[in-house]
């Protein structure tokens, strides 16, 4: 019988999972050491109020004094409400075109800027380039096939703030929903980017793909003194009272579950992960909020429990990614039999990434605003 955690439902099947003596396991612990190292309640107020006269102090002279990553989602929605609305900033909303997002997503963003009146530039990147970039990433069979689409996010966002010359990018990521997914499942990086494009695309031209390699991270964090923060670390966030708030005041409309508001993401955290590696990401995110205290672990099982579709609906999802990519239905069969692969087994500078982790705290302190997430992981499964 799989083990299970007492205090949430991570298992046996997590990468690095340990469980001490009464059943609870170290991810467990990292959540609360998350918790205590980012505070909510008034000792979170404090921090983040100090955070927001920083940000205005830095760009009283801009046009925008931050910049804020949409996706037409909860969390980024919600973010740009309370950035104008709650603590008076000016943000920029900047949206990653990938030619996947879906028509409810795309008016998300176009009803909520317009109302608060905040002005959205949108990133495009030439459709083919993405298109081989992710076809690529299927091909090569590794875990978490919409890495082209997160690293291009991230660079656009150090682009375009370099270029306005904003110095905070605020992200909407919350570790008390989401937890921390292991690298074992969502890593790779600007190398093995390169690689598997090579290995395994068409030769395209990556001409508008916003790279952001370990140079450039640390020339825009280091030299020009970007940052990024995450506000929901710090201030009271409930997302299901943020969704009934978005739909109330901006006809903000629900797309389905967690990160389906592009249909990519859909399909490679309820088809691929579950299917060919066995890996429910939701595991993670509902164990985090077990442990937050926003809903019960009886809840958690339930919802665990419960398929992401039905079984013709992921079906449809499949073709109509397959489809837009250019794979045939042989083409895909012979991927799906091949051997599952890790970020391992290709080329990567994780090894170097985590000697920088270990010895450059003081370079990293400079680059990020609040401590990465990669140092609790590599504590919390005893990898100082």
């Amino acid at each position: 019988m799989i083990k299970v955690c007492t205090k949430g439902i991570w298992n046996e099947s997590v990468p690095g999972i340990k469980f001490d003596s009464d059943g609870v396991s170290n991810y467990y612990h990292l959540q609360k050491i998350l918790e205590n190292n980012f505070p909510r309640g008034e000792k979170g107020t404090e921090i983040w109020k100090n955070i927001i006269e920083d940000i205005k102090e830095k760009g009283k002279n801009n046009r925008y004094d931050c910049i804020i990553g949409v996706s037409g989602g909860v969390d980024s929605s919600y973010l740009l409400h309370v950035a104008k609305n709650v603590y008076g900033l000016r943000p920029l909303a900047v949206n990653l075109d990938n030619g996947w997002s879906t028509d409810i997503a795309v008016k998300n963003i176009q009803k909520i800027t317009k109302k608060l009146n905040i002005d959205l530039e949108t990133y495009v990147i030439n459709y083919q380039e993405i298109k081989d970039l992710l076809r690529s990433y299927i091909r090569a069979s590794l875990p978490w096939i919409d890495t082209p689409t997160d690293m291009a996010i991230k660079g656009a966002l150090y682009k375009i703030a370099n270029r306005e010359n904003i110095k905070f990018i605020l992200r909407g990521n919350d570790f008390r929903s989401e937890g921390k997914q292991p690298r074992e499942w969502t890593y790779s990086d600007y190398k093995q980017l390169k690689y598997v494009h090579k290995m395994f695309g068409s030769g395209t031209k990556l001409k508008t793909f916003p790279f952001l390699n370990n140079f450039n991270l640390v020339y825009y964090g280091y030299i020009k003194k970007i940052k990024e923060v995450r506000p929901y670390y710090y201030i009271d966030y409930k997302k299901q009272e943020a969704k009934n708030m978005l739909m109330e005041i901006y006809d903000w409309q629900d797309y389905g579950g967690h990160h389906h508001e592009n249909i990519f993401t859909k399909f490679a955290m309820s088809y691929w992960l579950p299917q060919k590696f066995g890996i429910d990401k939701r595991l993670i995110h509902l164990s985090a909020q077990v442990a937050s205290n926003a809903i019960s672990r009886e809840e958690a099982l339930r919802q665990i429990s419960t398929p992401f579709e039905t079984p013709e609906k992921l079906e449809d999802t499949k073709n109509y990614v397959l489809k837009k990519l250019d794979i045939s239905q042989e083409e895909f069969l012979q991927i799906w039999k091949s051997p599952n692969k890790s970020f391992m087994d290709y080329p990567n500078n994780f090894v170097m990434i985590q000697k920088i982790l270990k010895y450059g705290k003081p370079v990293i302190s400079r680059i990020y605003k609040q401590k990465p997430m990669s140092f609790f992981e590599m504590e919390a499964r005893n990898e100082k």
